[in-house]
């Protein structure tokens, strides 16, 4: 990973992929940018792709909090400044989600399109996590060991994709993404953060800016309605479900990854068409 002093924070960043539009993949609460490890191959064969961790996580610095929501905007914008990005699709996951929308609504002019996965507008009851959802959150959060790490598991993906999927591939991926627990600094001020997050009054000014929802139906970490309702607040978004997925979506890789690339694709099709893209032309 390559390293980047901006402002009071050094970021750890990648980036991949030599042309198309650029692309910045915002990770969720406490994960590593690396992550985004399943779409990386497949955005990056189209598009100039930036993964990072936020700050508090990784490699990147974890200054003492509060932490908001503007601030860790900011920290995207800033890479984005630094990697010579004017604009950008902006994909984000859980809290990645929420700074993309917060991206969206302060910098409309630095955004070509937004992908929200598994997350929400913000306000109280989007911050309870259904069912065992909230026991697994706790135990994910506080606990330790292997036990830890088997919440995360339940968290993130639903019996039906546990009982099938390989054991060693998912003990991999749990290890690779959980296994190393994020300074308590960090925890503490992304999750302050995110309990701050609230854009629902606002989302309405999001029309005519490329949109697009994905809702995984078995969610236990952020209720499924939620997407909805961010798509109903959201003039002209789109809404894709994913039947069988959980917040761990990005598991799901290929059909991920198709509605990704085409909603990208139709956005930058709108934008060359309107003479913006103009500015936006030369590769960083």
């Amino acid at each position: 990973m390559e390293k980047v002093t901006l402002g009071d924070v050094t970021i750890a960043y990648e980036t991949h992929g030599t042309s198309g539009s650029p692309v910045l993949l915002i990770m969720g609460f406490t994960v590593r940018g690396r992550a985004w490890r399943f779409q990386v191959p497949a955005l990056s064969e189209r598009h100039r792709v930036a993964t990072f961790d936020h700050r508090g996580v990784g490699e990147s610095d974890a200054p003492p909090g509060p932490y908001s929501m503007r601030m860790l905007a900011g920290d995207a914008l800033a890479l984005m400044d630094h990697l010579g990005w004017e604009t950008a699709h902006i994909v984000g996951v859980s809290m990645g989600g929420m700074i993309a929308q917060h991206i969206a609504l302060e910098h409309r002019e630095r955004v070509r399109s937004v992908t929200l996965l598994a997350t929400s507008a913000g306000g109280f009851w989007s911050r309870v996590p259904r069912g065992k959802g909230s026991w697994y959150f706790v135990k994910s959060l506080l606990g330790k060991g292997q036990g830890r790490l088997d919440a995360v598991a339940k968290l993130l993906f639903p019996p039906s994709f546990l009982a099938k999927v390989d054991r060693d591939w998912l003990v991999e991926v749990i290890r690779n993404d959980f296994g190393k627990r994020p300074p308590a600094n960090g925890r503490r001020g992304q999750l302050r953060a995110v309990m701050g997050h609230d854009t629902r009054k606002r989302l309405h000014e999001l029309e005519g800016l490329p949109v697009l929802v994905v809702k995984p139906e078995q969610d236990l970490l952020i209720h499924p309605k939620q997407s909805e309702r961010l798509h109903r607040l959201i003039p002209g978004s789109r809404i894709a479900r994913l039947d069988e997925a959980g917040h761990g979506l990005l598991r799901h890789a290929e059909e991920l990854n198709d509605l990704i690339l085409d909603h990208l694709a139709a956005a930058d099709a709108a934008w060359e068409g309107t003479g913006r893209g103009a500015r936006v032309a030369t590769p960083a």
